[in-house]
């Protein structure tokens, strides 16, 4: 998805510029936006043959939500211990959420204090688990397989009795079939998303462009990968 796609309704529009063998060469889409999933869903089908079967939800963003719920559920334990004065889970926010964005960056007495909170029998340590084995899900070969791990995954999270984790455990699974198209097309919008971060750099760097054309050169001049070697 280009990163100026915003909209359903421009996405539309940008369906309506391509021609016929454009549409037929479309091979796969891959989405991000959570709260635009359907919306953008119901606009490739409408534009694109065969289009449900070529949407990829991006997985970084897939796994957001479950990173979400996971520290909902650590904010809501941490309220309930210090009430009993247990503050175990005190000032332990960025151990968990290292660990959700997969950074190793721990001191020595950090990993000593998170392997003891992940052992222990706090609902924050059974969230983080579940967490880390729905990340697994993307290393699967077969789709059939992939959602059978799927459906045990969300049981688990049922089981557990956590409202956060079974919520998106429910969002996923009205969505699963676009998730595990990952796993025929392979595809991420982690290049689209690393060119818009770096147009954003473009334009903080110049504190904004009263025309848009420059604004369009600049783009090109520091993306474009120029030859820049004097002849």
């Amino acid at each position: 998805m280009s990163p100026t796609i915003r909209s359903a309704e421009t996405l539309a529009r940008h369906f309506d510029s391509l021609s016929v063998d454009e549409h037929l060469a479309i091979a796969a889409i891959a989405m991000d936006r959570v709260d635009m999933w359907d919306p953008y869903r119901r606009t490739v089908r409408d534009y694109v043959p065969d289009g449900d079967s070529k949407i990829v939800f991006d997985k970084f963003h897939v796994m957001r939500p479950v990173i979400e719920a996971m520290d909902q559920v650590r904010r809501r334990e941490q309220r309930e211990l210090r009430a009993r004065g247990d503050r175990r889970l005190t000032g332990t926010k960025f151990l968990w959420l290292k660990t959700a964005v997969g950074r190793g960056d721990f001191t020595a007495e950090s990993r000593r204090q998170f392997r003891h909170l992940r052992a222990s029998t706090l609902k924050s340590a059974r969230a983080w688990a579940m967490k880390e084995a729905f990340r697994q899900i993307w290393d699967y070969q077969s789709i059939p397989a992939a959602r059978a791990i799927f459906d045990r995954w969300q049981a688990w999270a049922i089981r557990s009795r956590l409202q956060p984790m079974i919520h998106v455990a429910g969002i996923i699974r009205r969505h699963l079939e676009n998730i595990l198209n990952y796993l025929v097309h392979r595809i991420t919008n982690a290049v689209t998303e690393g060119l818009n971060a770096k147009i954003q750099r473009i334009k903080y760097s110049s504190r904004g462009f009263r025309n848009r054309e420059r604004f369009k050169t600049a783009i090109y001049f520091h993306c474009g990968r120029l030859d820049l070697e004097p002849r």
